[in-house]
């Protein structure tokens, strides 16, 4: 089991969060939708990419940006006057208001249709992700406010593409669009990961090295069998000792550790379905009986599973927001 594949796995764009903007300058566009991840893609120009109370970041037709949300950001050619008066504000599937001072007024389309022109001095598309689910937190935690991935990187073919689709008629344009993007959002997290000044968490190095790399595949493809250290130990070919102190000093938890955590977040997520009862959400993670479930989700979580759903399926909870503005 690829584990970043998992943990992506439900990260998807759809049509109805996906924009295209023309712009002239002088243009600031502020995104206050409130996504938990946007994808940013200058198809022509540049512009500056400038997160709530960050550093003001370059972005150029090539290169690929996420920025990580809720918080609002912008991206303006002015970096210095962008982001105060004439601001255009841009929520997803509302018409912007239009920004005083700018002639002509950046063009928004919440839904590219097919035979789009992309006609403008800068270009930029965007995608949102409204991501609730909290298996994707073990990956967005580790990821900044907002990155840039610049255009030497291997996007590039798939941008190209992207760019010639967006002038199509051809049926089922909109999933192609869709797929592509979630195909360029992983492509520009592994490419950041890799990248010098990323901090990627310690289970990503770990996946690629021999002694803790199989210990983890082995408890991503089946975490409800009843792993111990030794047996996870004889499926990377060492000694009890050896897997714990290396799986330690490159994920930052021991196995078990490791296991019980990612055990919970697939809980969390199985909680949020109602036909599912915390007896077989209990046991789909590996526990016999609905108690030590329990108990070990109240541990890590700090209330019990039943308490965790009635907050979720009320619509009280917003998971992944508290736990991205947090860190």
């Amino acid at each position: 089991m690829d584990v970043f594949d998992e943990l992506l796995r439900g990260v998807r764009g759809k049509g109805a969060v996906f924009g295209r903007s023309v712009l002239w300058p002088p243009y600031s566009l502020r995104f206050t939708d409130g996504a938990y991840l946007t994808l940013c893609l200058p198809m022509r120009g540049a512009g500056w990419l400038v997160p709530e109370g960050g550093e003001p970041l370059r972005l150029t037709a090539g290169a690929a940006a996420i920025v990580r949300g809720p918080a609002p950001f912008t991206f303006t050619d002015d970096p210095e006057g962008g982001t105060g008066a004439g601001v255009r504000e841009v929520r997803w599937g509302a018409d912007p208001a239009p920004a005083p001072g700018t002639a002509p007024a950046p063009e928004l389309a919440a839904v590219p249709g097919p035979g789009a022109e992309l006609d403008g001095p800068t270009v930029l598309l965007a995608a949102a992700y409204d991501v609730q689910a909290q298996v994707p937190q073990r990956l967005l935690r580790a990821l900044p406010p907002a990155l840039v991935v610049p255009d030497e990187e291997d996007c590039g073919p798939l941008r190209d593409y992207l760019a010639a689709q967006i002038g199509g008629a051809r049926p089922g344009y909109q999933i192609v669009l869709d797929r592509l993007l979630d195909w360029l959002l992983v492509c520009t997290l592994r490419d950041w990961f890799d990248r010098p000044e990323a901090e990627p968490p310690g289970w990503y190095g770990a996946l690629a090295d021999e002694v803790a790399g199989p210990a983890l595949r082995a408890m991503h493809e089946d975490p409800a069998h009843p792993w111990t250290t030794a047996e996870l130990a004889a499926r990377a070919g060492v000694s009890r000792t050896t897997l714990a102190k290396r799986f330690t000093e490159l994920v930052g938890d021991g196995p078990v550790a490791y296991l019980t955590e990612w055990r919970m977040a697939l809980a969390a997520d199985l909680l949020t379905r109602p036909e599912l009862t915390v007896a077989a959400v209990a046991r789909r993670v590996g526990y016999a009986d609905a108690f030590g479930f329990s108990a070990a989700f109240k541990r890590l979580r700090g209330e019990s599973p039943s308490a965790f759903r009635r907050e979720a399926t009320a619509g009280g909870r917003a998971p992944l927001l508290a736990s991205l503005t947090s860190t």
